[in-house]
């Protein structure tokens, strides 16, 4: 008796795995999970009296979502991103319990036994997963020395097999916003394979530095092959309400609903309620949010550059998302170093090879999820870890 030969080809997730670390260690500062500091607006509040306003409310609704959210949803996209969704358009939406489960909707919708998904380096691990737990195979394609997308490589690894490439932009876990030529040019090589182009936009509203975020689903003729992916977990402070959405094809419209009501029948209902009545407030609260959250990273960003000047370490731009993902110069494997910051130093940062990285020791810091002082404390204490345990 055992688990499925699937599910031991999958990696163990990480952030666990550090949680426990830190949990030993009272006292750590954690620059691990990637989640704001703040919480969802307090309108939200409202929402959920009307959801308790109406007995009905209680019971299984549309499995695409309340239309109260497709409504917003629509709006947003029109307005944000030049995405017109709707038959008119070829396109639909589906509300999901977060980004996550739309990716992994997404991987059984388009996937059969054996093919490929290609993932530029470094890669969501989540993403990964769900592409493993499909019985489909991740094809890893390197990024250049700052983590932005290489075409030719992206173009060499398509093969029969390709079901689709993702890109995330603005990036976890590197913090790397992808151009708008680029997306364009990975979209462009998609429609000429036929195959899909996934595009997680869960960080769009954090660019900084005049960085500016791109949706591929905004070009003409794309919807026939992209498929978006958002959440409200960082922009609106909803990672525990689990509400995401995705923009699809058409075509993909019947697998969708098959996955959807068997994974979840229908998103939670009274966290819908919640979302509808967050995105009322348009993009104000979020932009407010992310300007204090640029503070911090600038605070962040002058006090790391002490490791590059002194060789240590390497810290490739980063205009997007709340994350640096750090080189340093050890020998150690990641996850040792990792245990050692947290023990010896009290912060937790997370390994890069948990994002496919495997050459050199490579370090994902996460700075969204505190407050401006405590961060800047965990900065400090990793920059004395790796001048500890430098060679």
């Amino acid at each position: 008796m055992h688990e499925s030969n699937r599910l031991r080809a999958v990696q163990t997730p990480i952030i666990p795995a550090i949680a426990d670390l830190i949990r030993a260690t009272p006292g750590t500062i954690s620059l691990g999970q990637g989640v704001v500091n703040y919480a969802p607006p307090p309108i939200v509040a409202e929402a959920i009296e009307r959801f308790f306003a109406d007995p009905n409310n209680h019971k299984y609704q549309g499995t695409a979502g309340i239309p109260a959210l497709i409504e917003r949803i629509a709006a947003k996209l029109a307005t944000e991103n030049a995405v017109e969704v709707g038959d008119a358009h070829g396109n639909g939406v589906m509300v999901t319990a977060g980004g996550n489960q739309a990716f992994l909707n997404v991987m059984l919708a388009i996937l059969d036994p054996g093919d490929d998904v290609i993932l530029p380096l470094p890669y969501y691990f989540n993403h990964e997963m769900a592409i493993t737990m499909a019985n489909a195979r991740p094809v890893l394609v390197s990024t250049d020395s700052d983590y932005q997308l290489d075409l030719d490589a992206l173009a060499a690894a398509i093969t029969p097999r390709t079901r689709a490439i993702v890109t995330i932009s603005p990036n976890n876990p590197s913090g790397v916003v992808y151009s708008e030529e680029s997306l364009r040019a990975v979209n462009a090589l998609c429609a000429r394979h036929g195959i899909f182009h996934v595009s997680d936009e869960a960080y769009e509203y954090f660019t900084y530095d005049g960085a500016r975020h791109f949706s591929p689903a905004s070009i003409p003729g794309a919807s026939a092959h992209t498929i978006s992916l958002y959440s409200m977990s960082k922009a609106y402070g909803f990672a525990s309400w689990r509400i995401g959405w995705m923009v699809f094809p058409a075509s993909l419209g019947a697998a969708l609903r098959k996955i959807q009501d068997t994974v979840i029948i229908c998103p939670p209902v009274i966290a819908q309620f919640a979302a509808a009545g967050a995105m009322s407030l348009g993009r104000a609260f979020i932009d407010e949010k992310v300007a204090a959250l640029a503070r911090t990273r600038a605070m962040a960003l002058g006090e790391l550059a002490a490791l590059e000047r002194d060789g240590l370490a390497q810290i490739p731009p980063a205009q997007g998302a709340f994350y640096f993902l750090l080189r340093v110069e050890s020998a150690l494997a990641p996850l040792d170093y990792v245990t050692r910051l947290i023990r010896q130093h009290k912060v937790a940062v997370i390994p890069g090879d948990a994002f496919g990285l495997e050459r050199g020791c490579n370090l994902r810091l996460a700075y969204g999820a505190l407050q401006p002082d405590t961060a800047v404390e965990g900065v400090g204490r990793l920059i004395a870890g790796v001048k500890a345990l430098r060679g």
